[in-house]
């Protein structure tokens, strides 16, 4: 166990806002266009892995006997050596963290320094496919210094790791950065390929990717999580989020019921008991296959201006993804007051379990039934959620392609093949304790 230390938190000058008194404008040091030419960063380069579960090793040039866990080892470190030189908006490892008492084990945590420095969203929020605006902030705008690594697939098939690399601008590098407001212990960005500015919306590539580097940390305690446009992303430009967390998330303990199996044996599930609908995925023989199911249904899911979350858990063995509808009940003026006053705005983190409050009232009032309430408000209706199952699964028959125009049908309201119920799988959660926040780092 491995307990994180308090220490003095300053503002990044690579985060101020422009026009912000103290600010360097294009930082001098970004990953804009102005300073990346002759750059180096280090490098993680992954070996690209066919079945799912794969063995690994991490062989380097100067050192052959790295241990298999360098990746996770790598992040955390060059994490909290960016928590010493004070490069977030505020100290995480002060914020107040507990299980909140009940059978689902929701996760609350009081985290007043993201809803006062967090920045605010630019973008509409009903539509969840927008084009690309540099204008608005966007990671190229960040500092080198907040880049931990770049992660990029390896060219001669072995896993390596270069301290100081330099980048080749006309490939675009993919990146791994500190997330400047921070929920958790090692919360970072994954930005696929930066300098080509792309939107948030996924693609085959950049879900793969995902999954690699949650394939790569090898640690239970790491996922990764995903928030569309209208699903409360707030900046537009194509990432996933990631941090440690050493309990279960409430999500992965609940049971789910088998809808089908896909050739190759990928099973797809329906969430049991749940306060928000949504669909499991995991199995199949590759982690390509996994992959591509997956982010033909996002593709799908966008394709149709449908809000959703994405949660990669189990080292990217299983994969949840959730439709969600809460922007869309707030805009209508469908939330209750009360709901609306805690400011929480339920992204992918919060619909797995891990609630993050804003206000002490909140925190201290929390309990089951509330976080409950909350998450109902999320969840599509049972008929809207079995058209959009019906859209996924016309989307995911389609093959290669998968992102063709889907046009919506009237639903006959029964899922295909619904058999089959897996228990859940009840684990001990660890006692937390208020202001202290513990990792397990596997070694």
């Amino acid at each position: 166990m491995l307990r994180i230390k308090r220490v003095p938190t300053i503002v990044s000058n690579y985060q101020k806002e422009e026009g912000e008194e103290g600010s360097r404008g294009c930082g001098r040091n970004c990953l804009n266009n102005c300073c990346i030419q002759g750059a180096s960063l280090p490098l993680y380069a992954f070996k690209r892995l066919n079945k799912i579960g794969s063995d690994k090793g991490v062989v380097g040039q100067e050192d052959r006997e790295l241990p298999v866990a360098f990746l996770d080892s790598l992040l955390l470190g060059e994490w909290e050596d960016r928590m010493r030189r004070g490069l977030f908006r505020y100290d995480v490892t002060a914020c107040e963290t507990k299980v909140i008492p009940g059978d689902y084990g929701f996760i609350a945590q009081l985290n007043e320094g993201r809803h006062l420095k967090k920045r605010p969203t630019e973008f509409r929020v009903d539509k969840v496919l927008q084009p690309f605006d540099g204008n608005k902030f966007n990671f190229t705008k960040v500092g080198q210094e907040e880049v931990l690594f770049r992660f990029e697939a390896s060219d001669d098939g072995e896993v390596r790791f270069f301290p100081n690399s330099p980048i080749d601008v006309e490939n675009s590098p993919t990146v791994v950065a500190i997330n400047v407001s921070p929920i958790e212990y090692g919360h970072v960005l994954l930005i696929p390929r930066v300098l080509e500015c792309l939107p948030q919306r996924i693609d085959r590539d950049s879900f793969m990717l995902a999954l690699h580097m949650a394939a790569e940390a090898g640690n239970p305690y790491f996922r990764l999580g995903y928030n569309s446009l209208g699903a409360f992303a707030t900046i537009n430009h194509l990432h996933f989020q990631a941090y440690y967390l050493a309990v279960p998330f409430p999500i992965e303990k609940v049971p789910t019921k088998k809808i089908t199996t896909l050739d190759g044996g990928l099973k797809i599930s329906e969430l049991l008991n749940y306060p928000v609908r949504g669909l499991v995925f995991e199995g199949g023989n590759t982690l390509q296959d996994l992959s591509n199911t997956v982010s033909n249904a996002c593709i799908c899911l966008q394709n149709n201006n449908i809000p959703y979350n994405v949660l990669i858990s189990d080292c990217g063995r299983r994969i949840f993804l959730v439709p969600q509808c809460y922007a869309e009940k707030q805009a209508l003026g469908e939330v209750s007051a009360e709901l609306l006053e805690t400011q929480v705005n339920p992204a992918v983190w919060e619909i797995s379990g891990h609630m993050v409050l804003k206000r002490r009232k909140d925190y201290e009032e929390a309990s089951e039934g509330n976080a409950w309430r909350l998450l109902a408000e999320v969840s599509l209706s049972e008929e809207r959620f079995q058209e959009v199952i019906a859209l996924i699964f016309e989307a995911v028959s389609c093959g290669e392609n998968g992102n063709g125009s889907v046009v919506l049908e009237e639903p006959d309201g029964k899922s295909p093949s619904l058999e089959g119920v897996n228990a859940s799988n009840k684990s001990t959660r660890p006692t937390m304790v208020n202001g202290t926040l513990e990792c397990l780092v596997l070694q």
